[in-house]
C-alpha cells in the first residue's frame, strides 16, 4: 500500500483537512503510485496511513468518486478509474511574478511553452514589488484551488531568510521559484527553483573583456534590482581570477541613473583609468553610452561596454555586447519541474536548477560581431 502523508500544520486556515487529502490522492493517482484500474487502499488504511479521521477520509474518497478519479464497486472496494488520466490533465498553475515588463514576458513565453499538451492553463498575478501584494495573490491563488504555484518573491540576500522560507513551507500546494532563490541558506536550501547563475554570467562578461586586452574594467550597476548582487559577487571574483585586472565599482539606485547621474558614473570609471565596463542593465548601459558621447569618446574604441539583460541591447545607439540571462528556457524548465512536482508529490526529488546565460558579441565591446 502506498502511503499518504499530507502536512495539516501546512494547511492555510480556509483550506480544509479532506481538500487537502483529496489533492494528495490525486498526485498519487497522476503519479502511477496506483496504475489505472488498479485497488486503492481502502478508507480504514488511508485513516491509519494518514492519522485523518474516517469522516475526513470519506469526504475526500466521495470527491474524488464525484470527479470520476476512483470508482467505487459494492463488496469489492476502490479502483482508480479508467477515465483518470484525462481527468487528472486537465490542471490550473498559479504564477506570480513582479511585473509584465520587459524581462518576465520572455520567461512568461517559456511557461506556456512547457506546459504545451499538458491541459494546464495560467492564472497569472504580478506583485509590483510589494510584499503584501505578494501574500494576497498566493491566499487567493490557494483559496481558488491552483494545482501549484511558480513564484518570484520579493527576496534579498542580505535579509533573514526563515520568514521567506516558512511562508514558502505553509503553501499548501507545490511551489517552484523563478529566478530567485535563497542564496543564504547555501547546501541547506529545502526550496525548488529555476534560476540564472548571474555570477557566471557576469564573469563571463568580464572575461570576454579581459581577452580583448582590457584591465582596467569597472562595474556599474542598478543597485536596487534583485540581480544585481549575484551580478556583483560574479564580477568581485573575476579581479583575483583574472591577471594584471583592476576593478572599480560604481553603483546608484534606479531612479538615480538619469542622464546626469550617468555623467557621474563615467566619471568616476574614468577616475579609475577604466577601459570598459561591465553595465546592469541595458538601460544604464545606453544612458552610459550617451554620456560617453556627450565627452566625446568613442564607444567602443575609447570605452568598451558589455551589458547585463539583453532586453533592448540591440537597439543602443551602439549596439551592445550582453550577458543574456536563458529567459524562456527558464520559464519552459520551470513548467516542466512543477508538473513533475504535481504529478508525483513527495515521490520527485528536489530540483535546484542554475542556468548559465550566454554571451551575445554586438559592436559595443569591439569584438568581431557573430
Amino acid at each position: 500500500m502506498t502511503a499518504v502523508h499530507p502536512t495539516p500544520s501546512d494547511l492555510t486556515p480556509r483550506a480544509l483537512k479532506f481538500e487537502a487529502l483529496a489533492q494528495e490522492l490525486r498526485r498519487g493517482i497522476a503519479a502511477g503510485s496506483w496504475p489505472l484500474g488498479s485497488l486503492l487502499p481502502t478508507e480504514k488504511q488511508l485513516v491509519e496511513s494518514t492519522g485523518y479521521s474516517l469522516s475526513t477520509v470519506r469526504r475526500a474518497v466521495d470527491v474524488l468518486v464525484d470527479e470520476g478519479l476512483i470508482l467505487r464497486r459494492q463488496g469489492s472496494g476502490m479502483y482508480v478509474s479508467s477515465a483518470s488520466r484525462q481527468r487528472t490533465e486537465q490542471r490550473t498553475i498559479g504564477v506570480l511574478i513582479p511585473d509584465t515588463r520587459l524581462y518576465f514576458p520572455t520567461v512568461l513565453q517559456g511557461i506556456e511553452a512547457g506546459l504545451s499538451g499538458s491541459g494546464t492553463s495560467i492564472a497569472l498575478a504580478t506583485s509590483q514589488y510589494d510584499s503584501r501584494v505578494e501574500q494576497e495573490a498566493i491566499a487567493r491563488f490557494v483559496e481558488s484551488g491552483v494545482d501549484g504555484l511558480l513564484i518570484t518573491p520579493i527576496i534579498s540576500d542580505d535579509a533573514d531568510p526563515g520568514p521567506l522560507l516558512r511562508r514558502l513551507e505553509r503553501i499548501p500546494i507545490p511551489v517552484v521559484m523563478l529566478e530567485r532563490r535563497i542564496r543564504s541558506l547555501g547546501y541547506f536550501d529545502p526550496t525548488e527553483y529555476v534560476c540564472s547563475n548571474h555570477e557566471a554570467g557576469a564573469f563571463e562578461g568580464v572575461s570576454h573583456l579581459h581577452r580583448l586586452g582590457h584591465r582596467r574594467i569597472a562595474l556599474a550597476l542598478r543597485a536596487d534590482s534583485a540581480p544585481s548582487s549575484g551580478v556583483r559577487r560574479g564580477y568581485e571574483a573575476s579581479v583575483p581570477h583574472l591577471a594584471g585586472m583592476v576593478g572599480t565599482v560604481v553603483s546608484r539606485t534606479s531612479a538615480e541613473w538619469l542622464e546626469t547621474h550617468a555623467d557621474d558614473v563615467l566619471q568616476e570609471m574614468l577616475d579609475g583609468g577604466c577601459t570598459a565596463a561591465l553595465v546592469f542593465g541595458d538601460r544604464e548601459a545606453t544612458l552610459l553610452e550617451v554620456a560617453a558621447q556627450r565627452r566625446g569618446l568613442r564607444v567602443p574604441d575609447d570605452l568598451a561596454i558589455v551589458s547585463y539583460d539583453d532586453e533592448v541591447a540591440d537597439v543602443a545607439p551602439v549596439p551592445l555586447t550582453a550577458v543574456s540571462p536563458a529567459k524562456h528556457r527558464i520559464g519552459r524548465m520551470a513548467a516542466a519541474l512543477l508538473l513533475t512536482r504535481i504529478r508525483e508529490g513527495d515521490q520527485s526529488p528536489v530540483q535546484q536548477i542554475s542556468i548559465v546565460p550566454r554571451l551575445t558579441i554586438r559592436e559595443s565591446c569591439g569584438a568581431r560581431t557573430r
